[in-house]
């Protein structure tokens, strides 16, 4: 390249490769697509932006050889923000204003420039730069200074490696009718490009705490970034105001859910689990330490201390912190902080121990939606040990490398060790599935402490349900918008009995050795196919003010092609006869009779809700959803509100556990005549009727599955002056055709296409060919496909 003047601060080219990248770089132009390799071999190349590698040459990143491992510091290696590389932050500052913040895992790079990050300015020199110079193989650009960012390693580019396996850009729906969802993966894949016109829109909103493992697997799937407000499809931040919700729009989400610090702060999580527990007894929620609020709990504290005599230990938290910071153990009641407000609990004394020293499991549960709730657990996790063998004597009882295991406190000790290997049983850090293969080695029946685990998590999830569920409602415009990642940390008694410790809202995806960079990136592939990301309508993201469509502009709205986001499949807007049949259902869901029922006659909105469930769950990967399971009906009575969809897919997977090919194919046949896209649909058989012709319900164009306690009095007091039985107005309907019996015939829509579904093809992606509407077949077909 010569000594050509660069851009940057009138240093030579060669010089400045000399001081970033170090002599010996060397890279064929042919690896950027230049079409002569006459001249050689350059000393160095200097990049643009990724996607402009990319599109000169897919297979740039195998022939050039570029490290693609995060800029981070190695093991003993000090890091920017040394006291946030852990795996237990991100629960204090729970309510910002904006999603600002950093704990650490943030470099500072864009996703969309891989080897560089350049300011508006260095872009606008390197083009003007780029005009004077005369034409070559390969681009020369200019590369970015020392304070914009940190040198990236090149390999020699000596041997190729073997060719990575090449993934879709897309997932497609299990259902005709239904766009599909952007897909992601881990290191050594390759996904193919969209067309332009598609992939401009892929664009993701930075934040300061954004991890690198996210950043990657966004960069694979062709992400850029944006610093605007509107054109963003994903977030990854700091948890916000409730009130900030409110300006997400419909085709957008964010990776929390407004008030989830009703698990994420200890004070809140104990509270919403004590009320439980007072409700059904500490044999279903007995799996949390005896916990005190201080200072109201302060005279309830001081009576258990006394019951628990000398040699009861305590532990003290902060209750919105992380990391470690401010818990201490303690045994005498002149340790207590007086001045501030602090969570005491019951020393848990007696830990299941593995070569004598106490661990804890970081558990990552993936909680995509509260209404319906839907609940995954990933199957692998961390078990994180303390650093000094475990000992009850009383002298002991500072040593925070004994009775703490969070990494942030226990990396401080010279005795810790680190793991790289997730499969390995070594140092202070295990994979969970290793952790599990040692147990069974020492005879534990595993499965049966993994069962324990999932109803902790469950039950901890349904205790802030309500709380939760009212805000989404409140801030959120729809249920697609919202998703979030919990961190929880559980630790094994020495009977093998799961307790909670704490619950993070923000857990640490930081990424400092190959065992973290295997787990979680797995983890976050599988956590954004689940989430379901869709490419918006180009109109929705230039107009500002777009909704979505009324129940009057249902059958008149268009998505631009089959790619794009369908916002009717989201609508919270729901026609009367389904107002009608949440408020029926919700109102009797203690009777199993009744709720057996609840499939007879599926509305569309009902089968929008099935179908987003089914499709969610088939792209889980190493995920296991635990709610809803066809036994999971049970935590339904803790919560304190039924809630329509959740007794709708309660129902739905009980039913089709053991046939859930006939399921998908009876779904797949609505989807294919367009039902769940109507709103009201005109088909008689997806028309809900109550059986017994009047019911009291309260009036509410959304998706409110249960009656409201919060609910807009006025709003309810116009619709009982609207209607004279308590039932929302509906059209008379036009001349049916006659049935056998006259009890059967609005269960006729189901049991009509279950019998034929019975002989259909066991694709779950092939559309059954539609059958005329208006057929009909006796009660007897449905109720034997139970």
């Amino acid at each position: 390249m010569g000594c050509k003047q660069s851009v940057f601060n009138g240093h030579s080219e060669k010089l400045f490769v000399k001081r970033h990248l170090g002599p010996g770089v060397q890279v064929s132009p042919l690896d950027l697509g230049g079409k002569d390799s006459s001249k050689g071999v350059w000393d160095v190349f200097e990049v643009l932006s990724f996607h402009e590698l990319y599109d000169a040459n897919p297979d740039w990143m195998n022939m050039t050889q570029i490290s693609w491992r995060e800029r981070q510091p190695g093991d003993g290696e000090a890091s920017l923000n040394d006291d946030l590389d852990d795996d237990d932050d991100g629960i204090d500052n729970l309510d910002e204003d904006c999603i600002e913040g950093s704990d650490g895992e943030s470099d500072g790079y864009s996703i969309t420039s891989s080897l560089s990050r350049r300011s508006s300015s260095a872009r606008s020199r390197a083009k003007s730069a780029s005009a004077t110079r005369p034409v070559t193989a390969v681009r020369q650009v200019a590369t970015p200074s020392d304070d914009e960012v940190r040198p990236r390693t090149l390999r020699p580019a000596t041997a190729v490696p073997a060719k990575p396996a090449v993934r879709p850009p897309l997932t497609q729906s299990l259902f005709p009718n239904i766009p599909p969802t952007i897909h992601f993966e881990t290191e050594g894949f390759k996904i193919e490009q969209l067309p332009w016109d598609l992939r401009k829109l892929l664009k993701w909103r930075m934040s300061p705490i954004t991890p690198n493992i996210v950043k990657h697997t966004l960069a694979r799937s062709h992400f850029r970034i944006t610093k605007r407000n509107h054109d963003w499809l994903g977030c990854w931040g700091k948890h916000m105001k409730s009130q900030g919700f409110k300006s997400i729009r419909e085709y957008q989400k964010l990776n929390h859910f407004p008030g989830s610090f009703q698990i994420g702060r200890k004070d809140r999580l104990w509270r919403n689990l004590s009320k439980l527990q007072v409700q059904n007894g500490k044999k279903e929620f007995g799996f949390f330490p005896q916990t005190f609020v201080l200072p109201s709990d302060l005279k309830l504290l001081k009576r258990a201390w006394e019951d628990g005599g000398p040699k009861q230990k305590w532990i003290v938290k902060p209750p919105a912190s992380a990391r470690g910071i401010g818990i201490k153990v303690i045994n005498k009641w002149t340790q207590i902080p007086r001045k501030r407000p602090v969570i005491v609990q019951k020393y848990l004394g007696r830990p299941y121990l593995i070569n004598d020293s106490k661990f804890d499991m970081r558990i990552y549960v993936y909680v995509s939606s509260y209404d319906p709730l839907r609940i995954y657990i990933f199957e692998d996790g961390l078990a994180r040990f303390a650093s000094m063998k475990y000992s009850t004597a009383m002298k002991n009882v500072n040593n925070k490398f004994m009775h703490l295991t969070n990494y942030s406190v226990n990396k401080k000790n010279s005795e810790y060790q680190s793991n790289g290997d997730e499969a390995l049983c070594q140092g202070h850090k295990w994979g969970l599935k290793a952790l599990w293969n040692y147990m069974k080695r020492q005879g534990v029946n595993t499965t049966q402490v993994w069962e324990n685990i999932k109803d902790l998590v469950v039950k901890t999830i349904v205790c802030a349900e309500s709380p939760i569920n009212s805000m989404i409602k409140s801030n959120c415009r729809s249920r697609y918008c919202v998703h979030e990642l919990f961190g929880f940390d559980v630790l094994l008694d020495e009977n093998l009995k799961p307790w909670i410790l704490e619950v993070n809202i923000s857990p640490s995806l930081h990424s400092n050795s190959q065992l973290d960079i295997n787990i979680k990136g797995q983890m976050i592939r599988d956590l954004m196919n689940i989430a379901g990301f869709r490419i918006p309508d180009k109109a929705d993201v230039l107009h500002s003010n777009s909704v979505a469509p009324s129940a009057t502009e249902f059958s008149s709205y268009y998505p631009p092609n089959d790619v794009c986001m369908d916002k009717r499949l989201f609508t919270s807007i729901l026609a009367p006869d389904e107002r009608a049949k949440h408020a029926y259902y919700c109102q009797r869901h203690q009777d199993e009779q009744v709720l057996q029922t609840i499939l007879d006659v599926l509305t569309p909105d009902d089968i929008r809700v099935l179908t987003e469930c089914i499709d969610e769950d088939s792209r889980k990967g190493s995920f296991q959803r635990v709610f809803p399971t066809p036994s999971s009906h049970r935590y339904l009575r803790y919560m304190e509100a039924p809630r329509y969809y959740n007794l709708l897919v309660s129902q739905w997977v009980q039913r089709f556990n053991r046939m859930e090919q006939k399921g998908i194919a009876l779904l797949e046949q609505f989807c294919d005549e367009g039902i769940n896209l109507q709103n009201p649909t005109e088909d008689q058989n997806h028309q809900w009727c109550p059986p017994n012709g009047l019911l009291s319900h309260r009036g509410d164009n959304r998706t409110h599955s249960a009656p409201n306690k919060h609910q807009d009095k006025e709003s309810a007091m116009k619709h009982s002056q609207s209607t004279s039985s308590g039932l929302p107005k509906m059209g008379k309907k036009p001349p049916k055709a006659p049935v056998p019996h006259a009890s059967h015939a609005h269960h006729s829509g189901t049991a009509r296409t279950i019998s034929q579904c019975s002989s259909a093809s066991s694709s779950l992606v092939s559309a059954p060919s539609p059958t005329p509407s208006s057929q009909t077949v006796n009660k007897s077909a449905a109720s034997s496909s139970r």
